[in-house]
């Protein structure tokens, strides 16, 4: 113990730690400030992108720009994550080589764990790869509301490993993006309400397309409705003969997420048309005949 106090051990320290502050807390001091420079500039240089995305995506007129702002949303998150990531990895790696721990046994441990990761973690790798593609393809967004492997929701989060979804009741569901076998997006660029309309056999045809027309018109012309709706309503015509009805197909072009909210406006306004010209919205009855006299009896399904 006597050798822990002797005058040589504490010059001898004294003179390794006035080495080691001259010759490396310099070095330390100059790696801190790069790196919150690096975490500025990189915060700077992101802002600075997405104004610059989302000024060419207003310019862009055939580009809608709620659309645009969602996909640079998601893409200018992820790099920023991941550029966040690859900063702090630099950062310590500089400070363990400062504090003289030797970084070459690390970085050949973390390249064997690293393989051992891919051998072992197959479907980790193919969920960061299918995440990967599925942002850079742009299939979808946060915001959007789209059918996942069967199941509707409203996207709330997209990553590279997992998306999730939020159906109408509130439950949230996690999809693995390497499972994911079906993906279809509701709100891409545009959407559309598709009608089916049923009305009695004894209508007039040509009647019942003027007044769905007329409604779909003066939908579109109503402020409240006219910035929703893309173009005016398409009545394609007769579609198939039901049991107890003829069903009338249209369809209406609205900006994403919005054809539920017009398709509902326009089948209230319908059914007010609809009664005001005695137009029937039959439901379901059988007709049955007595003996070989013609004497309908019409018994009401309800």
């Amino acid at each position: 113990m006597k050798d822990y106090f002797d005058a040589g051990f504490w010059t001898i320290l004294l003179e390794s730690s006035r080495k080691w502050l001259i010759s490396e807390v310099p070095g330390l001091i100059l790696a801190l400030l790069l790196f919150f420079i690096a975490l500025k500039f990189l915060s700077f240089a992101l802002n600075r992108m997405k104004k610059i995305l989302a000024f060419l995506s207003e310019r862009n007129e055939q580009q809608d720009t709620d659309e645009a702002s969602k996909r640079i949303s998601t893409l200018i998150g992820i790099l920023g994550g991941s550029l966040r990531i690859i900063i702090w990895i630099i950062f310590i790696m500089i400070v363990m080589q400062k504090i003289g721990i030797d970084i070459a046994p690390l970085l050949a441990g973390a390249g064997i764990l690293g393989l051992a990761i891919g051998f072992g973690a197959q479907e980790l790798v193919r969920d960061f790869i299918s995440g990967f593609f599925i942002i850079l393809e742009n299939h979808i967004r946060t915001g959007d509301v789209a059918i996942i492997n069967g199941t509707a929701g409203l996207v709330e989060n997209i990553g590279l490993r997992t998306i999730s979804l939020r159906d109408l009741s509130g439950v949230v569901h996690i999809f693995q993006n390497g499972k994911i076998d079906s993906l279809s997006n509701m709100t891409k660029e545009w959407s559309a309400i598709t009608l089916e309309i049923g009305v009695a056999y004894k209508e007039n045809l040509d009647q019942v397309f003027e007044v769905m027309s007329s409604v779909g018109l003066a939908l579109k012309e109503d402020p409240e409705f006219s910035d929703l709706i893309l173009e005016p309503i398409e009545v394609l015509g007769l579609d198939q003969f039901a049991d107890s009805s003829m069903i009338i197909k249209a369809r209406i072009k609205t900006k994403p997420s919005q054809q539920w909210t017009v398709g509902r406006a326009y089948r209230k306004r319908l059914k007010a048309a609809f009664d005001a010209v005695n137009i029937e919205i039959p439901f379901p009855h059988t007709t049955v005949y007595w003996g070989e006299q013609i004497h309908p009896l019409k018994i009401d399904n309800k």
